[in-house]
């Protein structure tokens, strides 16, 4: 460039007039003398779509007296403007954009098609950032980033809710494809591809179990461990299937559910209605096989109003998660009872407790894989209701509860304090630093992230029972 070009530039520079802030974000206005068919003026380019008379940039909430770039109706920007080959391009057009603070993804082609991308702000100050050209927008401005815009519309760059990715439908966890193909509907339907939950409703038990063992010292037994194995892959069935009974509508409306046996038409209402007879009639066959059978019966029956209504939780209250807790937990009330025939509440009750807080961390961690669609539907969770922000210290929260539930129902059934039976407060440790480690890892927009760290829980569970176990045998 010659030096009577850079002395024009300079000089363009100085006249033109101060850059005032909108929204912690510059507005960078062209002067009222720029060339229309070269660099766009206060008009500006929309991204991906026809040219605003604000040409505004949205910032922390702010729509007027910004610019947006890119866009189809304006005349492309030359390639000169990020760099000085073509002096020819600079006449009497207003400085080049890269002059007000900002770097485009990619240049214009030079082609004259006016191919573009999204702008990335290279102030400290604007709160987006692209970490990766994965989270960069398409050609044409279609970009879908954490604030979730689509199709060239410019999403307020400071505020909004997070969107979730993608989700694919569920996947299993076992192949139910070897069956026969009449059985395999229902096997979907008690969800025996995907055995997370049917762990998760056998831990309390076990737990309980080990803990009522007795005298002091000894194992839990294994034939009523056993039957409670059969009860929770029975009537985690049946809770399945009175939820998709519930929810069919719904979940033909989620992309993670839609596939399910009642959402897709491979099954119809009677048939699940006759299914959840025959599991039922199961369940109550492992029922009336416990240990003081007449007490077991009726806790056992207490619970089926929280199985029965669960589905409705999330229509009416903003926390179904902890009525979830309330009804995957109450084998820690009947596995005391069908080793003791009582209820000891010292013990059970700091017991449940904290597993019903443990239940709140797992599932609300696994409800953000469903929160956008929950938010479509009208439908409510403690992962709409703790918000981004409030989710991880709840949870975290929500942990130490659980630990301190878990460690007293130990020292109330006569385990003794930390030096006496240092493993068992040891195992009650690992388990809540495990499920601390799951909140503090968990990624709120990834739903196979979340869906890893719900699976994890069966662990949590393991060391638990392990803990009580071992508890147990040193207290006697």
């Amino acid at each position: 460039m010659t030096s009577a070009g850079v002395r024009w530039t300079l000089v363009r520079l100085a006249s033109s007039p101060p850059l005032p802030r909108i929204g912690g974000a510059r507005e960078a206005t062209a002067t009222a003398s720029a060339s229309p068919g070269r660099f766009p003026g206060p008009g500006g380019r929309r991204s991906g779509g026809v040219g605003a008379a604000t040409g505004a940039r949205r910032s922390g909430g702010s729509s007027e007296g910004a610019t947006r770039i890119g866009g189809s109706d304006a005349p492309p920007l030359p390639p000169s403007v990020f760099g000085l080959r073509r002096r020819r391009n600079f006449g009497s057009t207003s400085p080049p954009p890269w002059l007000w603070g900002w770097r485009l993804g990619t240049i214009p082609g030079s082609d004259g098609r006016g191919t573009t991308r999204t702008a990335t702000p290279t102030s400290s100050r604007s709160p987006r950032r692209f970490s990766s050209d994965k989270d960069r927008g398409a050609e044409g401005g279609n970009a879908e980033d954490g604030d979730g815009d689509v199709g060239g519309t410019a999403a307020p760059l400071g505020g909004g809710r997070a969107r979730s990715r993608p989700q694919a439908p569920e996947r299993p966890v076992h192949d139910v494809s070897r069956l026969p193909a009449s059985l395999r509907p229902y096997a979907k339907l008690a969800r025996l591809d995907r055995p997370a939950g049917t762990w998760l409703l056998l831990h309390p038990c076990l737990m309980s179990t080990a803990l009522a063992a007795q005298p002091l010292g000894t194992f839990p037994d294994p034939h009523l461990c056993a039957l409670f194995a059969a009860g929770s892959l029975i009537m985690r069935g049946a809770g399945c299937t009175i939820n998709d009974m519930w929810d069919a509508e719904y979940d033909r409306k989620v992309a993670r559910t839609r596939t399910r046996p009642l959402a897709g038409g491979e099954l119809s209402r009677t048939q699940a209605w006759a299914f959840l007879a025959a599991q039922l009639s199961a369940g109550l066959g492992v029922l009336l096989s416990l240990p003081h059978v007449e007490r077991c019966f009726w806790w056992g029956a207490a619970s089926l109003p929280l199985v029965a209504t669960y589905p409705l939780a999330k229509r009416v209250t903003n926390y179904p998660q902890l009525v979830l807790g309330m009804t995957f937990n109450w084998g820690a009330i009947v596995g005391w009872v069908a080793v003791r025939g009582e209820v000891d509440w010292s013990v059970v009750g700091p017991l449940y407790a904290g597993c019903v807080a443990w239940t709140l961390v797992y599932d609300t961690l696994y409800a953000h894989q469903d929160k956008d669609d929950d938010a479509r539907l009208g439908l409510k969770s403690t992962a709409l209701t703790f918000g981004e922000g409030g989710t991880k210290p709840i949870l975290t929260a929500l942990t130490g509860a659980a630990w301190g539930g878990w460690a007293l129902a130990g020292y109330n059934a006569g385990f003794g304090d930390v030096f006496e039976n240092p493993c068992f407060y040891a195992g009650a440790t690992a388990a809540a630093g495990h499920l601390l480690w799951q909140v503090r890892t968990a990624d709120l927009g990834d739903p196979e992230n979340l869906l890893q760290k719900f699976r994890s829980n069966n662990l949590v569970g393991w060391i638990l029972f392990g803990s009580y176990m071992a508890g147990n045998v040193m207290a006697g």
